[in-house]
């Protein structure tokens, strides 16, 4: 048959077949994007020949290999719990967490195989180097001290593999199940002392303030009872030098003095419970007056000082200073603050919003049915005239 496909035909197709896929395949491994933040390690013949950053590259297909992809952002990684033993021989659980950046890719490859798995054990080595010079209290009071040491010890280790430690934190300290409740005791039983001693404190303050505020009340009531004492003592004395001149003044003469002797006796003697009584000793000469006043004799006084009549034993100057306010003066004075009040209770009312009214006061004086009447105008003298009585 003419028309058929000679194996020569077919053979130039597959060849021709093979190119085509061998220029596509190169041309895909010819042609390199690299994302942002990630460097890519390019071998030739099997060496290291050059690092690609972000962009598009081309490479020489078959010739030139990647190597790996490194990421070049800040990278975080936790390991899980390691039991380090302390200095006291204590068993604690520290979690860890690194922060780390590669800065050379290069020997971030070709320095060490796996640079998380370095660093993980070197973590892990280093802290039980640290942790194992320190007791358990200052493993847990010293986190800030462990970090410096972890990141010292760990970015002067990795310099060499191309990566830089930022951070070591420690996320957690677990002591054994048995520490923490003794170390809970412990700080309960600091806890309650504390709050015995501030207690105690306060009762101490408590009794001191007590005491200075007694002793003050205490000086203060007997400074007012000394002045309370002076002051009834003086009004006493002026009382009875004011009895004594009004006596004198009005001419008390010994019948009426007899006379009262008589009136007070049967006073002395009302009492039940008195079995035995006294009689002043001037009862005699009393008697004596009063049966001579009531006869109309004469005698020689009876031992009494006579004086003409109106006339007092005591001088002006003898009785005593009073400090007594003028009658007028604390009248007027009542009459300001009730005026005062007055005009502070209506202002009050008007206050609430309801509005004044005179007819309403009428109501709260009994007896009074006539409109309230207009203040009246001051009487000479400046004295208020007084208010209208019910029955006026």
């Amino acid at each position: 048959m003419s028309d058929s496909i000679s194996p020569g035909q077919i053979a130039l197709v597959v060849v021709l077949g093979l190119v085509v896929l061998f220029v596509v395949v190169a041309l895909v491994r010819a042609v390199r994007i690299v994302p942002q933040a990630v460097a890519v390690i390019v071998e030739r013949l099997g060496r290291y020949n050059r690092t690609l950053d972000a962009g598009l590259h081309l490479l020489i297909p078959f010739v030139d290999r990647v190597r790996a992809n490194v990421d070049l952002r800040e990278q975080v990684v936790s390991f899980p719990p390691q039991p380090v033993i302390t200095s006291d021989n204590l068993v604690v659980s520290i979690d860890t967490v690194i922060y780390f950046q590669v800065t050379s890719p290069k020997d971030a490859v070709y320095e060490i195989a796996n640079y998380i798995t370095g660093i993980e054990q070197l973590t892990v080595t280093t802290l039980r180097n640290v942790i194992g010079s320190m007791d358990l209290e200052q493993t847990l009071t010293s986190r800030d001290q462990i970090n410096g040491q972890l990141r010292g010890v760990l970015d002067e280790a990795t310099g060499k593999w191309g990566i830089r430690v930022n951070r070591v934190e420690l996320k957690a300290i677990d002591p054994p199940a048995s520490v923490q409740g003794s170390m809970e005791q412990q700080m309960r039983a600091e806890r309650d002392r504390r709050a015995a001693i501030l207690t105690a404190e306060g009762v101490k303050q408590s009794q001191i303030l007590t005491a200075e505020g007694e002793k003050q009340s205490a000086i203060l009531r007997a400074e007012g009872d000394a002045q309370s004492a002076i002051l009834r003592a003086e009004g006493e004395a002026r009382a009875i030098l004011q009895v004594f001149d009004a006596v004198h003044r009005g001419d008390a003469d010994p019948k009426l003095l007899a006379y009262q002797y008589l009136q007070t006796l049967p006073k002395i003697a009302s009492s039940p419970s008195s079995k035995m009584w006294f009689l002043p000793s001037e009862l005699s000469g009393a008697l004596g007056f009063l049966a001579k006043g009531f006869t109309g004799g004469e005698g020689d006084g009876g031992g009494y000082e006579t004086r003409p009549a109106g006339s007092s034993p005591l001088a002006a100057e003898d009785l005593p200073p009073t400090s007594l306010t003028d009658p007028s003066e604390a009248l007027a004075e009542a009459r300001r603050e009730s005026a005062a009040a007055t005009a502070d209770a209506t202002t009050a009312g008007t206050l609430t919003g309801a509005p004044f009214d005179r007819s309403a006061e009428h109501g709260q004086r009994p007896g009074v049915d006539a409109p309230v009447r207009r203040a009246a105008p001051e009487a000479p003298g400046g004295q208020q005239p007084e208010p209208p009585t019910a029955g006026s």
